[in-house]
């Protein structure tokens, strides 16, 4: 009995500080994100009333959003995976509420599987980013990096969905789900 409180403390403890970190990637990413938007609308309004005399510019900021909106996006979806669960209540409505937690965790496999298969899928383009070459289209900067950071959220989706499978199957343990009656 202790051993199995003690793997489920284990199991908690590692999800709260995965979760930590995702947030952080995800704050940043978000910072990041609004830092070039601001940056780039305020030049381009700045070019605009000075009718082109000061013409400053973002190189790239569609592409540099573009990145940092993904980023922002596995991360917020590997930090909150337990908690955006929509559960329509038709079939479980009048069972138990740790059999509904281990019917969760069992969907919660779905989406290990979900952030294994984009590990997998990404991890090889960034290997063949990286083989060949291959940059971004405007600021030419190495695509085998952002497909690695990108494949590393994608197991971190997969490894928090995992233990909060285990969570749900092996202890009956899950968040609130939201609702959708």
């Amino acid at each position: 009995m202790q051993s199995t409180l003690h793997f489920q403390h284990i199991l908690n403890r590692a999800s709260h500080w995965l979760a930590l970190i995702c947030r952080l990637i995800a704050g940043i990413a978000l910072i990041g994100l609004l830092a070039v938007t601001i940056a780039d609308v305020s030049t381009r309004y700045l070019a605009r009333v000075t009718e082109g005399a000061i013409s400053l510019r973002v190189s790239g900021s569609v592409e540099l959003v573009s990145y940092l909106m993904l980023f922002a996006l596995l991360a917020a979806m590997s930090a909150n995976v337990e908690k955006s669960q929509v559960v329509v209540e038709a079939f479980s409505h009048r069972l138990p509420q740790t059999i509904k937690n281990r019917l969760q965790g069992l969907y919660f496999l779905g989406f290990m599987a979900l952030g294994l298969i984009l590990f997998v899928g990404l991890w090889a383009s960034a290997a063949a980013a990286a083989r060949h070459g291959t940059t971004t289209q405007d600021l030419r900067l190495p695509m085998g990096p952002i497909y690695q950071l990108a494949a590393v959220l994608s197991l971190l989706l997969g490894l928090r969905s995992f233990i909060h499978a285990l969570l749900g199957i092996l202890y009956g343990k899950g968040e609130e789900a939201a609702h959708g009656e």
